[in-house]
């Protein structure tokens, strides 16, 4: 059995690797669009915002996603939370990202 200190690492380890695949997706250009903490604020945003349209899924428990709704919906919270600014097209990118991390996930296990 893993100790939480190894179950710790291995998360650290695998929100790295999925920073680094947002940083490479966005490409050079766009990458100093977003800090690393940046991305994992944007990325806890989405989530929290995902979360609450759950009551929206489906009958298998899927949810529609609509990247531009999710965009704004981040980039209001930033404001009222003083992070940002962001400009919607580089966070449709950054969530656009994030949907295919997670797509390569799905596909590897």
């Amino acid at each position: 059995m893993a100790s939480i200190d190894d179950e710790i690492l291995r998360g650290a380890e695998e929100d790295a690797k999925e920073v680094a695949f947002i940083q490479n997706y966005m490409g050079s250009e766009n990458r100093e669009l977003f800090t690393e903490e940046d991305i994992y604020y944007c990325l806890d945003v989405m989530l929290e915002h995902l979360d609450q349209m759950s009551d929206q899924a489906d009958n298998e428990g899927f949810i529609d996603i609509n990247t531009e709704e999710i965009a704004s919906y981040i980039q209001k919270k930033a404001k009222k939370e003083g992070m940002g600014p962001y400009e919607l097209d580089a966070l449709i990118l950054l969530i656009d990202a994030e949907l295919e991390y997670n797509e390569q996930l799905d596909q590897e296990s």
